[in-house]
């Protein structure tokens, strides 16, 4: 196996894996940590989805300690820890806690921390995370529900998370090369720093970054610099016969947003603004009774041209409303677990191709539906393939976190489907 991933939730992953597999490798995605007998023997890379991004610190270590010992198991050349192109974190963790757990189950002293995603707009530049031309802290991530990322320098947010030493390698180390990277990698160590922020604005820079850590163990960052990493390892393996074709399940299509980002949201008004049939979900409204899983999947049912879209997204002032009603995780896994039965009473009845936005949202849709693997599939948006479940007769998943995707997601995911 040449590369590993183990991601802290399912669009993470799902994220990932479509960088791994954009460079020819062949890509298995496991939702969970998979069993002994679980990995064929021609596949390149594995990445493994955890649910880990918001549980306490000390389960996401104990998940991810598991998913690395499994990886060595099947002697990994290299692995990646897998977070958010936005650093979604608390002053707790779990990027700093995990990271340094990973350090120590793979025997390495050092890392590096690279969240930049150019192609989604995410970069750093001197430490500080950018969404777009707009600081981490003054975009819309300032008012996530779990996560609210209030400091857009990533050297004081992680060095919150971990007594490790935290530094910089810096933009003017990157475009040096390679071996100015290097080098950087070397000094920094010298001097005690155990992670390092990693400044990168373009696919370049990841390049350059990617083929410097060539020879780490242990690597931490988004897709981005998945993909780098992934280019290094695909040398070995050219000229290999590594494509397959994607097959659509058939069945009817139904959308899932669970996600209150401002990019779900606008998605969701693109797709109402087209006709969809469309119908809000209600944590209050679930909690009190007075709305049902059955209810909601007999409307879908009965749900006539375009799919149909359920959706809970709101305006933060809402979201800050249920949580002060139910309590900031209750309100949430509300809607997860309603999202979840309603998938499965939806499948029972024919429906085959799911488009999921959020990630939380993904991982109970594609638990309810008893998907533990994945093969990736198509690429919707950057960073969001089709992917289906390696079982016979799966069901095919769009798996969107919250913030990925233009206004007209769902809609191209949809055209895609044959």
């Amino acid at each position: 196996m040449l590369l590993g991933a183990i991601a802290d939730d399912l669009t993470g992953a799902t994220d990932i894996a479509l960088a791994f597999a954009r460079e020819g490798l062949r890509t298995v995605q496991f939702n969970g940590i998979p069993n002994e007998r679980a990995l064929a023997s021609n596949v390149d890379a594995v990445v493994i989805a955890l649910k880990s991004r918001t549980i306490p610190a000390f389960e996401a270590v104990t998940l991810s300690r598991r998913a690395a010992s499994w990886l060595r198991a099947h002697n990994v050349k290299q692995v990646v820890f897998k977070y958010c192109s936005t650093f979604d974190s608390t002053d707790k963790g779990n990027i700093g806690p995990v990271t340094e757990a990973l350090l120590e189950e793979l025997g390495e002293t050092m890392t590096i921390a690279c969240p930049s995603f150019p192609e989604n707009g995410r970069t750093v530049f001197q430490g500080h995370l950018f969404v777009g031309d707009t600081l981490l802290s003054e975009s819309s991530m300032r008012d996530h529900p779990l996560t609210p990322m209030t400091d857009s320098n990533l050297i004081r947010v992680l060095q919150r998370q971990t007594a490790l030493p935290v530094g910089l390698l810096a933009t003017t180390d990157v475009r040096a090369g390679q071996e100015r990277v290097a080098a950087r990698i070397k000094e920094a160590a010298a001097q005690n720093l155990r992670i390092l922020i990693a400044d990168a604005a373009t696919v370049e820079d990841l390049n350059t970054i990617g083929k410097a850590c060539s020879d780490r163990m242990l690597v931490t960052g988004a897709a981005g610099i998945g993909g780098g990493l992934a280019r290094n390892h695909a040398a070995a393996i050219q000229g290999e016969p590594r494509s397959t074709e994607f097959v659509w399940p058939q069945g009817r299509t139904v959308v899932l947003a669970g996600s209150c980002s401002v990019a779900t949201r606008d998605q969701v008004n693109h797709v109402v603004g087209l006709g969809y049939p469309a119908t809000k979900i209600d944590p209050i409204a679930i909690a009190s009774g007075t709305l049902d899983v059955s209810s909601v999947a007999e409307w879908a049912i009965a749900s006539e041209g375009w799919p149909p879209i359920i959706y809970s997204s709101s305006d933060p002032k809402d979201v800050f409303k249920a949580q002060e009603v139910l309590g900031r995780e209750e309100a949430g896994a509300l809607v997860e677990q309603f999202l979840g039965k309603l998938a499965a009473a939806l499948r029972s009845t024919g429906f085959s191709r799911f488009i999921v936005a959020g990630g939380e949202t993904s991982g109970a849709v594609s638990a309810a539906l008893s998907v533990n693997a994945l093969e990736i599939g198509p690429e919707i948006d950057p960073g969001v393939p089709w992917t289906r479940s390696i079982d016979a007769d799966g069901p095919a998943l769009a798996l969107k976190s919250g913030n990925f995707g233009a206004p007209d997601f769902f809609e191209k995911a949809r055209r895609m489907c044959r």
